[in-house]
């Protein structure tokens, strides 16, 4: 349906299993595409700790359930945050499978969250530097490899609602959401002359894995019991029902695909009409 076959897509923070990462690499993976999991690997203290961050262990684990699915996957550690690393990402996948085709900007941090009076440096650093950032080193070098094949490409940023509406306690995440579209608008008028097209994903509050984290922070934050907070999100969605990883895997599908070959600098929306502009 959407002529991935024989595509190279490089997924980054895709190391954790029931993520949007995951789902994402699986749906690419069964339109045919050759999948590059990468996640930061290993734990780097109390920000990057292991119930946040892919490990090399838990990416193995996703590129051999991909490989079950008759298409080839390496997983390749790698911190967005450091460029050499990036570019090393990016040659490693080049040399795993002849290209870089479609370049998947997921990794980000969701879960460094304090009210704004109280938040500290070092945690804003972090959340602007992984978050937007890592999407800058990634796209750069990226678009750099897509430019010498010279047959264009496809750059998909994960953003947020929080890209385009503002929430408590997440004031860098949200300031590095809205700073993604903006990344991706500029990058799509400029590398549009290298038929690379660069669109970004806003999901809304998606209750698993990070999810679930969030849900229990904000619940208790507003003094609610658990299943209570998780009933507002629904009575407050027009779809009545919470996102699915498996809603912005579909989206970022066709994105990535040649249904959206006429479709560049655009920040879809996949939050079940809840965001809408």
């Amino acid at each position: 349906m959407y002529n991935l076959k024989g595509k190279t897509a490089v997924i980054t923070g895709s190391g954790k299993q029931g993520a949007i990462g995951e789902a994402i690499a699986i749906k690419l993976a069964g339109e045919g595409c050759n999948i590059v999991i990468s996640d930061i690997g290993v734990t780097k203290g109390e920000q990057f700790s292991e119930e946040h961050v892919g490990t090399t262990e838990e990416m193995d684990t996703i590129v051999a359930k991909i490989k079950k699915l008759g298409v080839n996957a390496v997983g390749i550690s790698c911190d967005v945050r450091i460029e050499k690393q990036v570019m090393q990402l990016i040659k490693k996948s080049k040399e795993a499978f002849g290209t870089v085709d479609i370049l998947i900007n997921n990794a980000g941090i969701g879960y460094i969250m304090e009210s704004f009076t109280e938040f500290k440096e070092e945690s804003w650093d972090a959340v602007l530097d992984v978050n937007l950032k890592g999407a800058f080193l990634c796209s750069k070098h990226a678009a750099l490899q897509m430019i010498e094949q010279g047959n264009g490409g496809c750059i998909v940023n994960i953003a947020s609602q929080a890209a385009k509406s503002g929430f408590p306690f997440a004031a860098a995440y949200t300031a590095s959401k809205h700073g993604m579209i903006g990344l991706t608008r500029s990058n799509a008028v400029e590398l549009g002359a290298y038929k690379i097209r660069v669109n970004a994903v806003c999901p809304n509050h998606i209750t698993t894995g990070l999810g679930h984290w969030q849900n229990k922070f904000f619940s208790d934050k507003m003094g609610l019991d658990y299943d209570k907070y998780l009933q507002s999100i629904v009575d407050k969605n027009p779809l009545k029902r919470t996102g699915l990883v498996e809603d912005i895997a579909k989206a970022v599908a066709f994105l990535a695909s040649d249904q959206a070959d006429y479709i560049t600098g655009e920040a879809m929306n996949v939050t079940g009409g809840e965001e809408y502009h």
